[in-house]
């Protein structure tokens, strides 16, 4: 048997990250490009509406089936949800194995509910578990904003088993509310006597759009030397406490239940601005109990030059720091 060649996303597996793939479409599904991401050491594929509107609108993978549906006189939200869920449900089953020998940890796909309910917390909660139980599938994992009417949503969907994966994350405090509605619905799941080691959760902060927002008020400002330092800091002191919330009583009484932890997921990760290294948001963000999903470019340049270390814990205190002089400087995340 020919022997698997490591790579450095086979060496953050090892330190406790998961590598996921934003990145969805359908000739790189088809032509077996996925399975070799697969191959390299990636665990799992995120998508979003804007990732399948260029990939449907970009090529001419999905030609054939467009006209089929327009000669049937589908209407374009019933033509779109088919070729998604499609696209959803073939990565599915390609990551299935790896969801198998990962015990339920990895091999998701994640889907998201139309952005048109982010402050519609009924109409999320249909929305989830219908395209849920549509897929079929159990590693695939609802996306959800975490807006005041999408923290109930969360909270539900857990509740009936439903895996989600909480998007649109930004601050220390966003964290606070997030947590406290995956654990809410753990807890609703245990009281219905439902499997809390079936159902799997990560918060997803947003990385790099932190700081291309936050680099333009310095700029302003003139406190350029604090550029390029609010995304990073911001993660740490996510990653901080996420260890805080999930330990203690409460958390443990879940655990003993196989209830598992609701990971930090690093999402926006591929830079924005030009002048910092292409895998900054790879190399900085390593350790345990995470998730980190790269877009293709990403992935490619953190295979060929990244960094496989532990860093995401490495010095709290300058992350705790830089916080501190970004307060200072007028920026309050």
């Amino acid at each position: 048997m020919q022997q698997r060649t490591r790579t450095r996303a086979h060496e953050v597996a090892d330190l406790g990250q998961a590598i996921w793939l934003d990145y969805i479409r359908r000739a790189f599904i088809r032509s077996g490009e996925l399975g070799r991401a697969l191959e390299q050491g990636v665990r799992g594929v995120t998508s979003n509406p804007t990732i399948f509107e260029k990939a449907i609108a970009g090529s001419a993978d999905y030609d054939d089936d467009l006209r089929r549906f327009v000669d049937e006189g589908r209407s374009v939200g019933e033509i779109y949800e088919e070729l998604v869920l499609d696209d959803i449900r073939t990565t599915a089953d390609l990551l299935h194995p790896l969801y198998e020998s990962t015990r339920g940890e990895d091999g998701y796909v994640s889907l998201e509910v139309s952005p048109t309910l982010a402050r519609d917390t009924h109409g999320t909660i249909a929305e989830g578990r219908r395209l849920f139980a549509a897929l079929g599938r159990q590693n695939v994992m609802i996306k959800v904003p975490a807006t005041p009417e999408g923290l109930p949503a969360i909270t539900a969907l857990l509740g009936e088993g439903v895996n989600v994966n909480v998007t649109l994350l930004f601050s220390l405090a966003h964290y606070e509310a997030v947590a406290e509605a995956y654990l809410a619905g753990l807890e609703e799941l245990a009281g219905t006597g439902g499997d809390l080691g079936g159902v799997a959760s990560v918060a997803s902060f947003f990385v790099s759009r932190v700081d291309a927002a936050v680099d333009r008020e310095l700029e302003a400002t003139g406190h350029t030397g604090l550029m390029g330092r609010a995304a990073v800091a911001n993660a740490r002191a996510a990653y901080a406490r996420f260890r805080e919330v999930f330990s203690g009583p409460r958390w443990e009484n879940l655990a003993s239940r196989q209830g598992r932890p609701q990971r930090p997921l690093w999402a926006s990760t591929g830079v924005k601005n030009p002048d910092y290294p292409d895998t900054l948001y790879v190399d900085a963000l390593i350790g345990p109990d995470t998730v980190n999903t790269v877009p293709l470019a990403t992935l490619q340049a953190f295979l060929d030059h990244g960094t496989a270390a532990e860093t995401i814990d490495s010095d709290l205190e300058a992350a705790r720091a830089d916080l501190e002089r970004l307060a200072e400087a007028g920026v309050d995340l």
